[in-house]
């Protein structure tokens, strides 16, 4: 985790370290060019080119802050020689309000790239957040709260770091999309033609994740059927607090256990408390607020 201090970052050729498969520097780029166009009119009028500016980010609300990695790309795209110094640990939460990072460069590029950096900042914040709450509202219960693939397109790996960094998701995510685990759900059953079939399938297609292989079950029937198969985990689907302690009665410890569904922090403890291993909560990326924050431009 970066500790705070002040450094001058060069971005060029930089690949994130929350999303290895893409350059960051590809990112904010598409991101600034949704914004900015073919130029910021606003701030070309009223800025002199060779001006220079200090900014300070502050964060408004309790909370925990994550994607100053993104945020500071965003400024540094405009003007590589801009200075940053990080004034909060990312994933720490603070109660407070308080600084976030201090920025001095090219007035034109603190402006123009501000709202490109406050989307990335408010949104990865919010994320890790939410998942600070989740995680507090599941302490001592034995279950982990996992993230999901609701993920905003092109994001996901930057939200699942998110998710990380607010203390959800245990030792990792849960998988990042449809190649590296095998989650068997209703219409792969349908389509295999029952939970026997799409099970025996998965495990001559992929065997190197069969000792993960998770099937999706919506019944004391189906979890039978799932548990003959030896499937190693089971995925109880939109079940009730009573039915998820049903569930976990009739496996009694011969698979793991997680429970999906319309999850929110007001019902999170309860249903971890039925003794299931994880909980998945879309959530966490779905629906987490923003959080909230404001940059503060003083020209030198």
């Amino acid at each position: 985790m970066p500790r705070p201090g002040t450094r001058t970052l060069a971005y060029a050729g930089r690949v994130s370290a929350a999303n290895p498969a893409e350059s960051l520097v590809e990112l904010v780029r598409r991101a600034l060019a949704e914004d900015v166009g073919a130029g910021d009119i606003t701030t070309e009028a009223t800025t002199p080119p060779g001006a220079r500016a200090r900014a300070l980010i502050v964060q408004k609300a309790a909370g925990a802050v994550y994607g100053l990695d993104a945020a500071e790309a965003c400024f540094a795209a405009l003007d590589p020689g801009v200075r940053f110094e990080r004034l909060v640990e990312e994933g720490h939460w603070r109660d407070q309000d308080g600084p976030v990072l201090s920025l001095e460069g090219s007035a034109r590029a603190l402006l123009t790239a501000e709202r490109t950096a406050m989307n990335f900042l408010g949104h990865l914040s919010g994320v890790a957040t939410m998942a600070a709450l989740a995680a507090r509202a599941v302490e001592g219960t034995g279950a982990t709260v996992l993230d999901t693939r609701k993920t905003t397109p092109g994001l996901r790996l930057l939200e699942k770091a998110a998710v990380a960094a607010g203390g959800a998701g245990g030792t990792g995510n849960h998988r990042a999309g449809l190649y590296d685990a095998i989650l068997i759900k209703e219409n792969h059953v349908a389509a295999a033609g029952g939970i026997a079939e799409a099970v025996a399938r998965a495990r001559e297609r992929a065997p190197e994740l069969a000792d993960s292989l998770e099937v999706e079950v919506r019944s004391p029937e189906e979890i039978e059927q799932a548990l003959a198969t030896g499937a190693p985990r089971l995925l109880l689907d939109n079940m009730s607090v009573e039915q998820i302690r049903a569930a976990v009665t009739q496996v009694a410890g011969r698979a793991e256990l997680e429970a999906s569904g319309n999850v929110t922090l007001e019902s999170l403890r309860e249903r971890a408390l039925t003794g299931v291993d994880y909980i998945s909560m879309g959530a966490l990326t779905h629906s987490a607020p923003a959080l909230d924050l404001s940059m503060i431009l003083e020209a030198r």
